[in-house]
């Protein structure tokens, strides 16, 4: 795994299909659970993403938009559409159950030459980890067509044509490779300004340590076996590190480790805080519970006392 990977541990669709229904002009799609991520694509036609906050963005043929929630937002048809908003969360899943649900018009037959094709997934991102993602995000990011998600709305295109078992999976997991597709692509844009891991990863160097850290985060890492293992001197690789990353690699390991903690924290209530302060390096259950309080604020017990339910995201 790696940096970016590693961020889509508890990202994934499920039953989060809306839908595949040709919209005609006019209309107005009112997106009221406020996933915390919310992918829309166009497979034809197009429309405008208008979110709570922040600017409209239109959506072209093949074009994707991601949006951040806890805000909601409306697709229409055109900016001032005479069309009354539709509520699209009455009768869908919450995210908490797993995303939006509802095939609007799956059965809609006329469509004319101005209809849109909208696909969205709705995304119950959780965590300490997910977090970490929400936060590299602005509240709404759009890609254009002509990238790598192109062949996976083909793909998008042609199983929401057909009627057969396990539809429903084929379509999650495509929605899980579009999204991927689409942050990986928004990062990359010309004169973006991606998280500083992100370019980093590119690195010879700092891009191997990172590698080496988030493939094996409870090894007992030094700066200098780093160094060992990415080839070059101790003072090379924390130099380099820091001006990329922009804080030491060891620094970055803590802060990794105690994400990870928090959410075995939260997740596995049978855990002892020693199990969990092992699973992420520290065979010395007060040396992780002093590594914890120092990231987080308090001890791990009080931080578990204190987090009944799932960690929210924002």
């Amino acid at each position: 795994m790696d940096a970016f990977g590693d961020l889509f541990r508890g990202v994934r669709a499920h039953g989060s299909l809306f839908g595949s229904t040709l919209l005609t002009p006019p209309w107005a799609l009112h997106f009221v659970d406020g996933a915390p991520l919310t992918l829309c694509a166009v497979l034809g036609g197009g429309g405008w993403i208008v979110p709570e906050h922040g600017e409209p963005q239109q959506l072209k043929s093949y074009e994707t938009v991601v949006v951040r929630g806890p805000g909601t937002f409306t697709f229409v048809d055109e900016i001032g559409t005479r069309a009354e908003p539709v509520d699209c969360g009455e009768f869908c899943a919450t995210p908490e159950q797993g995303g939006t649900r509802h095939r609007l018009g799956w059965h809609d037959t006329g469509a004319g030459d101005g209809a849109t094709t909208l696909i969205v997934g709705a995304y119950p991102v959780r965590g300490e980890i997910s977090r970490r993602l929400l936060e590299a995000l602005p509240v709404v990011l759009r890609v254009e067509a002509g990238g790598t998600g192109d062949a996976v709305l083909d793909h998008l295109a042609a199983e929401v044509a057909l009627d057969v078992p396990g539809q429903q999976v084929v379509l999650d997991r495509l929605l899980d490779w579009m999204l991927v597709c689409t942050i990986r692509e928004w990062f990359d844009r010309p004169g973006g300004e991606p998280p500083a891991w992100w370019a980093a990863q590119r690195d010879p160097v700092v891009g191997d340590a990172l590698r080496l850290l988030h493939s094996d985060p409870a090894a007992p890492w030094t700066v200098a076996s780093l160094a060992d293992r990415t080839g070059v001197s101790r003072s090379t690789l924390a130099k380099r590190f820091a001006d990329l990353v922009g804080e030491a690699p060891l620094t970055y390991l803590t802060q990794w480790r105690m994400a990870m903690a928090v959410d075995r924290l939260v997740e596995e209530p049978g855990s002892s805080i020693a199990e969990v302060g092992r699973s992420v390096g520290y065979a010395d259950p007060f040396a992780f519970s002093a590594a914890f309080k120092r990231v987080r604020g308090m001890n791990p017990r009080d931080f578990r006392r204190s987090t009944r339910d799932p960690i929210p995201t924002r």
